[in-house]
């Protein structure tokens, strides 16, 4: 792919000059005499159509925040996450429900194009493969089977984000585009008719393929896709049977091959190191992933015609407000190491932070594995009067002592620490900032102290509980996505691009599927042994007594948290039928629940105009 990336962007302005739905005729001759057909002739022309199926992706998907904040359409308004300080009135489209104001009805405009270049370029590979000279008929079904698996990845977030999409699988030049009335489909038909007859076609005709494999899909990556595109489909449909027996038996069989054939068929492997999955050495021969994705970048292409600094920006999501304290800062030198300095998008909620608590003083392994809750300055600094009076500081005990670049600045404790007492005994007089999970999280309410009650107190600052909290700009971070990996765009506007990959589907999520199949199809005969082979694994203590879908969703946000996942989760297992869960759960968010905004707006300023069934293509309580 690296060495045609270049054709992609010619490419796909010819394929995106086509209507929203239905692929033009380019291929009358034009004056530069560029046809798909002609480009077709050879298998290194065809190659470019090829390439250019995962442009879509790259415009909007993993990774991306540029034209929409995908991870937040995918993790955010969720159980899991908040802004950051649980403030309300940011980020509202994606994370608040709109927090009781009038829907953004056009920030999904860039996101419907992407998914629909995306279709059309995987339906121009179907309509000319039968064209190239390849030496085997298995050579072309392969390159079929790898427009087939994304066509199958961008209709499935079309089903799962809009509820409903057109199915487009070839041009219609007869068309009257004046009076042309889209059908949109619902996703039942989107999943049987598209999603998996094309992804069964990708695991027959897929390469098997080996660890390095990147961006493009393998046998295993259709495999494991489809099990979870037949556990999704559950969301839609009234017999579900058939769907959560299928769930089990695609995830089974990658269950199988590697408890049984060592990964022999598929390629399949569990590390067994929990640490192990996140690590820089492992990332891009990471032999978990079954399916992974990286952007290219070097001094002759510059990503897209965006940047390379926009396409994977998962780095910079889910980072504390580190630069909220003064011995931080935003700087090029800090921006490509592995803790990074770019303050982030994504707050946990109390809820995420809860499902990692044992509930005997100790903590999941995984939180250590997955959270970074100390940082070193990398910015000189000496307490003054003023920030320490804000940080409730003993002021005898710190003004005028410095802290250097390197040395601790911020440390986060948890109540089920080993030091915790001590270190709580110690955050008023340390020289360094304590932040004490008791002083930003209320398990009470289950949300974010807004407020603080100040224990050295000023006029300002008081014990009363009504000054603001400066302590909430600190948390628990991911670290899922942080990496050292960066191509130097532009040095001096901290332009970097994330050239890390993205593991988009791994061997534990199928472990996850199985469980909550098996819950459906064999009353969970079988669901905590799936359950336990993950958390034995992480060093986790093993589950004993009943499964239910609350045990499994609660797995699932500790292992997959951050993943693009939990969106579709919650909305899979009913929790976002109505306000229930989220009461329980992430009241703050709760409190402006609206079903009718589960489901995302079709944009109303360039996407519905197109079409003349404008108002009823539009999802219920957006208008038009």
């Amino acid at each position: 792919m690296k060495n045609n990336i270049k054709k992609i962007a010619f490419i796909a302005v010819a394929i995106s000059l086509c209507t929203t739905f239905n692929s033009c005729s380019l291929d009358e001759e034009d004056p530069g005499g560029f046809t798909f057909e002609n480009l077709s002739q050879t298998t290194t022309g065809f190659q470019t159509l090829v390439n250019n199926i995962y442009f879509g992706l790259e415009r909007s998907f993993y990774g991306n925040t540029n034209k929409i904040n995908f991870m937040a359409i995918t993790e955010a308004q969720t159980d899991l996450w908040t802004t950051p300080r649980n403030m309300d009135n940011t980020n509202q489209q994606y994370f608040w429900f709109y927090a009781g104001g009038s829907p953004n009805t056009t920030y999904t405009l860039s996101f419907l194009y992407s998914l629909y270049d995306g279709i059309g370029s995987c339906n121009k590979v179907l309509q000319y493969v039968h064209i190239p000279p390849y030496n085997t008929e298995a050579e072309r079904n392969a390159k079929a089977a790898e427009a087939r698996f994304m066509r199958a990845v961008y209709y499935y977030h079309a089903a799962e984000q809009f509820g409903g999409a057109t199915i487009v699988t070839e041009k219609n030049t007869s068309i009257d585009q004046s009076v042309y009335v889209p059908v949109k489909n619902s996703p039942q038909e989107i999943y049987d008719q598209i999603i998996i007859p094309d992804l069964i076609y990708a695991i027959e005709w897929l390469p098997k393929g080996d660890y390095t494999a990147i961006t493009r899909p393998t046998k295993k990556s259709a495999i494991g896709f489809l099990a979870r595109a037949y556990l999704q489909a559950t969301r839609w449909v009234d017999d579900k049977t058939d769907y959560y027996r299928n769930a089990l038996t695609y995830a089974k069989m990658l269950i199988d091959d590697w408890e049984v054939s060592g990964g022999a068929n598929y390629m399949t492997y569990m590390y067994p190191n929990y640490g192990d999955i996140f690590s820089e050495a492992e990332n891009f021969t990471n032999k978990e992933a079954l399916w992974k994705h990286a952007y290219y970048s070097d001094a002759t292409y510059n990503g897209s015609s965006n940047g390379a600094h926009v396409l994977n920006l998962s780095h910079t999501l889910f980072r504390c407000q580190l630069n909220e304290f003064p011995a931080r800062e935003n700087n090029a030198d800090t921006y490509v190491t592995w803790e990074g300095s770019v303050n982030g998008s994504f707050m946990p909620t109390q809820h995420l932070l809860s499902l990692f608590d044992n509930g005997d003083g100790t903590l999941d392994p995984r939180f250590y594995k997955i959270f970074q809750n100390d940082w070193n300055a990398n910015k000189d600094f000496v307490w003054t009067k003023d920030f320490a009076n804000k940080f409730d500081k003993d002021t005898t005990a710190v003004v005028g002592q410095a802290i250097a670049v390197g040395e601790a600045a911020i440390e986060f404790i948890m109540p089920q620490d080993a030091d915790y007492a001590a270190k709580k005994a110690a955050k008023h007089t340390s020289k360094h900032l304590i932040v004490d999970y008791a002083d930003v999280y209320n398990d009470a309410a289950k949300s974010i102290f807004m407020k603080h009650s100040y224990v050295n107190t000023t006029p300002d600052y008081k014990a009363d509980g009504s000054v603001e909290n400066f302590f909430s700009y600190f948390y628990p971070s991911l670290t899922k996505h942080n990496t050292t990996k960066f191509y130097p765009q532009n040095v001096s506007r901290l332009r970097f691009g994330n050239t890390s990959a993205m593991h988009i589907l791994r061997m534990s999520e199928m472990y996850l599927i199985a469980a909550e199949a098996d819950l459906k199809v064999n009353n969970g005969a079988n669901a905590l042994a799936y359950l336990n082979k993950v958390r034995s694994r992480a060093g986790a203590q093993n589950l004993s007594g009943t499964v239910t879908i609350r045990t499994i969703l609660d797995e699932r946000g500790r292992e997959l948290c951050g993943e693009w996942v939990r969106y579709y989760d919650l909305a899979r297992t009913g929790m976002l039928d109505n306000a229930t869960y989220l009461t329980e759960t992430n009241p703050s968010l709760a409190a402006y629940f609206n079903v009718d905004y589960v489901l995302r707006p079709f944009d109303t300023s360039t996407f519905l105009p197109s079409l003349n069934n404008d108002s009823i293509y539009q999802n219920d309580g957006y208008g038009y």
